[in-house]
């Protein structure tokens, strides 16, 4: 069986993330507001920006998850196929992270 990861950019310029066994329904169901609480759902039109598939569902779901936590610029380079800058960019998040985020002696991040 087939899965994709997919990116979605919405009207207000934002991005979702999810993954799908059929990309064109699941942008139908989008469209079509399937769901009126969907983050999509009030940020219309939307335009279908990336997608990757994935055999394995685990995979796609890890994809997922990791690209959720991945800062925009990041996603835009992925977008973009500037596949050299995701190392780059994420080099510069954990430093960031490292900069806003001391670590207390108890371990737990202000």
């Amino acid at each position: 069986m087939t899965y994709f990861v997919y990116i979605i950019e919405c009207a207000d310029e934002s991005y979702y993330t999810g993954v799908t066994r059929n990309i064109e329904r699941r942008m139908f169901e989008h469209e079509s507001r399937v769901d009126p609480k969907c983050y999509t759902a009030r940020r219309l039109p939307i335009r279908l920006v990336y997608s990757l598939e994935h055999e394995d569902v685990n995979d796609a779901i890890a994809q997922e998850k990791q690209i959720k936590g991945w800062t925009r610029a990041k996603k835009k380079a992925l977008i973009d196929g500037r596949f050299e800058d995701l190392r780059t960019l994420a080099k510069s998040k954990s430093n960031l992270k490292r900069t806003r985020h001391p670590s207390t002696s108890s371990g737990r991040q202000k």
